[in-house]
């Protein structure tokens, strides 16, 4: 059975509590989350796994979409985000300068089989070096999912989003993490991550669509003896064999 909800909420602050994850009040009624991919690498950065899977379709795909508006000072930018996966726990998205050290902005979008497969959303922190999660507040709006079977889809906002340390730099480029998790009713578990989208700007819808380089040309006076100049040494052997005669 289909369960859409949406989570009528302007500004969001989510927190997460060690243990038992809560969150603030929030209001449902059934909605549909539609998420293709239409846009992508023109209007939307997308990033998925496997490779050009469709989330409209009925196969498994675990797809991420990000939207990015112009950083503006001193706050940096905002994201819309989509999130498409299969999953009986949790399915995220991830933001992080470096995914091997530091932290992830983790994004989760799950359903509690314990309470009828009800959708909830979360953000947590990641710690990149032991993959260990902990509580975090960020400012989310607009969040809106649906389950449906072990299929889960999910949209939200996040306000001044910034990979600089400084107030002063504005920073749009983050690596993407794509994966899922495991939710028994009380605790998220850990985050397994099945795609590392690698540096990308999130300003640029087309920052990971690999470019055709332009074909070389190779000059005249590059050595090689062209057609012409065989044609004239040929004309110029056969008169010297005609004056000899």
């Amino acid at each position: 059975m289909e369960r859409g909800l949406i989570l009528l909420v302007a500004a969001l602050m989510i927190y997460v509590s060690p243990g038992v994850q809560g969150t603030a009040h929030l209001s449902f009624v059934n909605t549909t989350v539609n998420i293709t991919r239409h846009g992508c690498g023109v209007t939307k950065l997308c990033v998925e796994t496997p490779n050009d899977c469709d989330p409209a379709g009925n196969t498994s795909c675990l797809f991420g979409s990000v939207v990015s508006t112009t950083p503006v000072a001193p706050n940096g930018a905002n994201l819309s985000i989509q999130l498409r996966g299969d999953s009986n726990g949790y399915v995220a998205l991830g933001l992080t300068v470096n995914a091997s050290e530091g932290t992830t902005m983790l994004f989760i979008c799950g359903q509690n089989s314990s309470d009828n497969g009800t959708f909830f959303f979360r953000t947590m922190q990641r710690n990149n070096t032991d993959n260990m999660l902990t509580a975090t507040e960020r400012r989310v709006r607009e969040i809106r999912g649906m389950v449906s079977g072990s299929v889960i889809m999910c949209e939200f906002d996040v306000p001044d989003v910034n990979a600089s340390n400084t107030r002063t730099s504005h920073v749009t480029t983050f690596s993407i993490l794509l994966g899922t998790g495991s939710f028994d009713g009380n605790v998220v578990g850990p985050f397994n991550a099945t795609l590392n989208s690698g540096p990308l700007n999130l300003a640029n819808p087309g920052s990971n669509i690999p470019t055709t380089p332009a074909p070389t040309t190779t000059g005249n006076n590059s050595g090689a003896v062209q057609p012409h100049a065989v044609l004239l040494l040929l004309s110029v052997l056969t008169l010297s064999v005609m004056l000899r005669a």
